[in-house]
C-alpha cells in the first residue's frame, strides 16, 4: 500500500504533516510512504527535516512540471494558479496512491480532476481561529486530523465533520520542533533584554503591517529597553524581492533589531520560543507562542468589531490596540497586566491543543491506518 504526502504550497506547511509521514514509514513497514513537492529547494528542506529521524524509509519525488513553471515557482513562489496546474498535470501520479495526505485545501480539486479513488486526508496547518480554517469545503475531505476541542466543536457545530471521519489530539509540528530544539536553540541577541516578536499577518484586510508596520519598527530604533524581532507570516513577503529587502536596510544598523522576511527560523518556532512578548494581529502563530504563556499585545488596524466574533477568540488573551502610537509604553503595560490574562491563556491552549504532554504524530499515523482498516 502506497501513501503520498503532497506539498504543493509554501514550505511553512511542511512541518505540520511531515512528522506523520515519518511515523507511518517507521512504524508500518507494509505502507510505502512517498513525499512529493514542486521544487528542489523545497525538497532539500524536507530532506533536512527528515534527517532528524535517521534511516526513515521515505521515497522522494518532484512533481512533473514544465521547466519554466518549476523555475518560476522556485524564483517567484507559488500561487493558486500554479497549485492548480500542479494538481492537474500530475493527476495520473496522484491516482497511484491509496491515500493522499495534505496540509492545505487546494488539493480538494483533485476530485474534479478525476482523482477519486485515493482517500484524501487533511492534516490542517496551524490552530488559529480565523474563518479560513473552518471553510465549508472541509466536509469534502475523507478524513481530517486536528488539534483539540476548540477546532472539533466548531467544525461539528457547522456540520463539516462527523463521527468516524476525524481524529483530535494531533499537532505534529510540535514533534519535529522538539527534535530541532534538541539540535540547536540559537542565541538571538547578544544581550539579555526582553525580546518582542512582531508577527503581522499576510492578508491586507487582516494585517496590521500595511497601516502600522514601519511606525512600530521605527519606535524600536532609538531605545535600549527591548530587542525586536520582525518575523511576519511567511507569506507577507513570499518570496521577498530586492525591493522588499532594501526597504529594511535602514534597520541593519541596530543590533537590537532582527529582521527575518522568511527564513526557516521564521516557521520553525525559533522566534515564538525565544520571544518574551507577542505583538501581532491574527496569525495562528499566537497559539504556538502561548504554549508557554507570556504577554500578548494585539493590533486592531481595521477597526474590527471583534469582541463577539469567534474568529478573534485569541484577542481575549491580551490588550487590543487600535493605534501604533506609544507602542513601547503599551508593551511595558502588557508585561504588568500579564497576571490578568494568565489563566485565560492556559485555558485557551488546553482547549486548542489538549494536554501537550507527549508527541502526537503517532496518533495521526494510527488514526489514518485505522480509518483505512489496514492490517
Amino acid at each position: 500500500m502506497h501513501f503520498l504526502f503532497s506539498y504543493i504550497a509554501q514550505p511553512h506547511q511542511t512541518l505540520h504533516s511531515l512528522p506523520i509521514a515519518i511515523e507511518l514509514a517507521r512504524t508500518y513497514p507494509n505502507i510505502k510512504v512517498h513525499v512529493a513537492c514542486t521544487t528542489e529547494k523545497h525538497l532539500t528542506y524536507i530532506k533536512s527535516l527528515a534527517s532528524l529521524y535517521p534511516n526513515t524509509p521515505l521515497q522522494y519525488h518532484l512533481f512533473d512540471l514544465p521547466n519554466v513553471l518549476r523555475q518560476t515557482i522556485d524564483q517567484q513562489g507559488t500561487n493558486a494558479g500554479f497549485k492548480l496546474l500542479t494538481l492537474y498535470l500530475n493527476r495520473n501520479f496522484f491516482k497511484r496512491f491509496s491515500a493522499i495526505i495534505v496540509p492545505e485545501r487546494t488539493s480538494l480539486y483533485l476530485k474534479q480532476f478525476g482523482v477519486t479513488e485515493p482517500k484524501l486526508i487533511w492534516t490542517r496547518h496551524g490552530a488559529g481561529d480565523r474563518a479560513i480554517g473552518f471553510a465549508k469545503d472541509i466536509r469534502k475531505f475523507d478524513f481530517i486530523l486536528m488539534a483539540g476541542k476548540k477546532i472539533e466543536q466548531r467544525l461539528l457545530q457547522q456540520q463539516s465533520i462527523r463521527s468516524g471521519q476525524y481524529q483530535t489530539g494531533v499537532y505534529a509540528k510540535f514533534d519535529i520542533i522538539h527534535k530541532l530544539r534538541e539540535q540547536y536553540q540559537p542565541t538571538l541577541f547578544k544581550n539579555n533584554k526582553p525580546i518582542i516578536l512582531y508577527n503581522p499577518h499576510f492578508k491586507r484586510h487582516l494585517s496590521s503591517w500595511h497601516k502600522f508596520g514601519h511606525q512600530i519598527l521605527r519606535q524600536f530604533t532609538n531605545q535600549n529597553q527591548y530587542n525586536l524581532i520582525f518575523a511576519p507570516h511567511f507569506r507577507l513577503f513570499y518570496p521577498p524581492s530586492k525591493k522588499d529587502k532594501d526597504s529594511f536596510k535602514v534597520y541593519k544598523q541596530y543590533p537590537h533589531i532582527l529582521i527575518d522576511l522568511g527564513s526557516p527560523k521564521s516557521i520553525d518556532m525559533t522566534y515564538t520560543i525565544g520571544a518574551d512578548l507577542y505583538l501581532g494581529d491574527v496569525s495562528s502563530q499566537i497559539s504556538e507562542f502561548l504554549v508557554k504563556p507570556r504577554p500578548c499585545l494585539f493590533l486592531n488596524a481595521h477597526h474590527a468589531q471583534w469582541e463577539k466574533d469567534e474568529n478573534y477568540e485569541a484577542w481575549k488573551l491580551g490588550p487590543v490596540l487600535s493605534s501604533p502610537l506609544n507602542i513601547l509604553e503599551k508593551i511595558d503595560k502588557s508585561f504588568f497586566l500579564q497576571k490578568n490574562f494568565l489563566q485565560l491563556q492556559k485555558d485557551y491552549i488546553r482547549n486548542t491543543f489538549g494536554t501537550l504532554n507527549s508527541p502526537t504524530a503517532h496518533i495521526g499515523a494510527k488514526a489514518i491506518v485505522d480509518y483505512l482498516q489496514i492490517r
